[in-house]
């Protein structure tokens, strides 16, 4: 069963899929799926496609299904959470996981773990993608963030979109990084592998602060977040992060990436400003044997005297 949870009124002429992306502060390709499945009407008639032009005056009713559980693969992994109240949740995404249900995942996701465990979810999203505000790849581990409700969503999303709510991000490379360096080069797909991201002319803006820690171990702050950003930045400094295989060497005994997003910072719907830790898993930790890392405490602290790399005066 469905029910209409917002109605707008069109205040210009504009394309219906740029009109929703600003009402609903989510990315164009989610609002294709909503239209897709019927859930966007004009007028009172279904949408049928986003590039539809509103007229000023057009009424656009946006409707999400009911939550319902499908019938996935039982979820019999287990994921930690760091932080919990009414609004969201902070977990510790294991290596392994995938973050939400695609037609070529055949495993459970975390959205069915997030449903089995009964947590309230948003819907703003779509149906696979409840309570997701963002994600990370699934060889990948670390700190995410799950909206609860549906405001939740939205001010979570407005954050990623204006850079105050963000990650950094602990690495394994072959090589270690000589000193901090910023890296600015647009990213887009690899003309040559579809299934690789490439430094490209016309590739999106991608910015990268890389920050050495002990030896191999480095670190990683976003200043904007497309994918396979930092493996590809790092793919350029002539480095790759140990059992990528898409990025670096072929031949590894590493099983995963061993890339970890340890600290994650926002601002809570009350107005707090929130900075959680994720702690590494085992599989990362065993590779650390005698360094000295666990004495930072807050990752962020390594990039004070930085930031200048990338916000030059």
């Amino acid at each position: 069963m469905k029910h209409i949870t917002k109605k707008f009124i069109a205040d210009k002429n504009e394309r219906l899929d740029k009109f929703l992306v600003q009402k609903l502060n989510i990315s164009r390709n989610q609002i294709e799926q909503l239209i897709k499945k019927g859930l966007v009407k004009i007028n009172s008639i279904i949408a049928s496609k986003g590039g539809i032009k509103l007229k000023t005056g057009d009424i656009i009713e946006y409707e999400t299904p009911k939550p319902q559980l499908k019938k996935y693969k039982k979820a019999d992994f287990n994921i930690p959470i760091l932080y919990e109240d009414d609004d969201l949740l902070v977990i510790n995404k294991p290596p392994g996981i995938v973050v939400h249900p695609a037609a070529s995942v055949k495993e459970a996701t975390l959205v069915e773990w997030l449903k089995q465990k009964g947590f309230a979810l948003s819907t703003i999203a779509g149906e696979e993608r409840f309570g997701i505000v963002h994600r990370i790849d699934k060889e990948t581990s670390g700190a995410l963030v799950i909206a609860k409700n549906n405001k939740t969503h939205r001010f979570l999303s407005e954050q990623l979109k204006d850079k105050s709510m963000g990650r950094y991000y602990l690495f394994l490379t072959n090589i270690p990084l000589k000193k901090p360096i910023c890296v600015d080069k647009p990213i887009g797909r690899n003309p040559k592998n579809r299934l690789k991201m490439a430094i490209i002319k016309n590739g999106k803006e991608a910015k990268t602060l890389f920050v050495p820690i002990e030896k191999n171990l480095g670190a990683a702050k976003l200043y904007t977040g497309r994918t396979h950003q930092i493996r590809v930045h790092l793919h350029s400094l002539g480095r790759y992060i140990l059992g990528d295989k898409t990025y670096g060497a072929k031949k590894q005994n590493i099983l995963r990436v061993m890339l970890h997003a340890k600290e994650i910072y926002f601002t809570h719907p009350n107005g707090k400003k929130l900075s959680i830790i994720a702690p590494l898993f085992d599989d990362f930790k065993n590779l650390l044997k005698g360094y000295e890392y666990e004495k930072i405490d807050y990752i962020s602290n390594c990039f004070t005297d930085f930031e200048r790399l990338c916000n030059p005066e």
